[in-house]
Parts: structure tokens; sequence; C-alpha cells
């Protein structure tokens, strides 16, 4: 498992300005409901339940949002680039611009596991991240994601 193997280049977004923590789910529900057919209201309510759980603001500016979905085939990202960061109830109180989103199958257990340790390892990257941040355009944001870390699950899983 790749990064391009969770996430279409359509997915990748770079939203100018977002008020809220809750704003940013709404748009990630509506986005992954434009990209993946995901009903937005359902996806939105999967989002802001796993986050009552516990941020997942994971560090350096980082958010890795996630939720379960029924009747979804396939673990599916949205990736978004935020040009103002918000409060977004990090581990470490940074604010936080980049979001790579996961919505998994009810039933995805490994799967889900696998793919959210691929996107938290490759963003835990200093210099991934800072190319991503480098060039605010969605299509070059999707080339880079799609041309490959290095990192993929299985590297993972062996580590």
């Amino acid at each position: 498992m790749n990064l391009f193997d969770l996430i279409k280049p359509e997915a990748v977004k770079v939203i100018a300005n977002v008020s809220s923590k809750k704003r940013l789910m709404q748009n990630l529900a509506e986005h992954t409901e434009t990209i993946y057919g995901i009903e937005s209201d359902s996806a939105l309510q999967a989002l802001l339940e796993r986050e009552d759980l516990g941020s997942t603001g994971v560090g350096q500016g980082v958010a890795l949002p996630h939720a379960r979905i029924r009747d979804l085939s396939a673990v599916s990202g949205v990736f978004m680039l935020l040009e103002k960061p918000i409060d977004f109830g990090a581990v470490d109180r940074q604010p936080v611009d980049v979001v790579f989103c996961l919505f998994a199958p009810e039933a995805a257990g490994v799967e889900h596991l696998k793919a959210l340790a691929l996107v938290s390892r490759t963003l835990r990257e200093p210099s991934i991240c800072a190319k991503l941040r480098a060039n605010p355009d969605a299509a070059k944001i999707a080339a880079r994601l799609h041309a490959g870390t290095g990192i993929t699950a299985e590297s993972i899983a062996t580590t």
C-alpha cells in the first residue's frame, strides 16, 4: 500500500481560509461526498464522533482525522492544505495546516490501521511536510503525493 493507493488526485485541495476545526470537518465531509460519493452528513458525523474520543492533531502542524463509514468499499483519503493554520487541539498545541483525512469501511480493521500508520509515518517526515507546504497548488501537491515517498505499509510493518 502506498499513499497513491489511498487518495485520488482530485481529492487534494488547498483551503485559503477556514474558521474552525468544525468548519474544516464540514469541508472534509463535503469534499469527500464530491470525490467518493460518501454522504456528507454521515461523513461529518463519523469524523466528529471520532474526534470526540480525542484530537487527531498529531503534532508539527499535522492532523489525521479518520472515521469508519458503512458501505464504503475501500480506505479512501482526502488531503487539505490550509493556507492559514487553525487550532485543532493537537498534542503539541501547535496549529494545524496539513490535514490527511481517511475513511475506512466499518470492517476494515487491519487495512485501516495500515493506512493510518502509512500516512502518519509519511507526514512525520519534516522534509515531506515542507515540500507539501512549499507550493500551495492542489495539482502539484497531488503530484507530490502520487510521486511516492519510499514509505509503504509493508516497509512500516518491517521496521
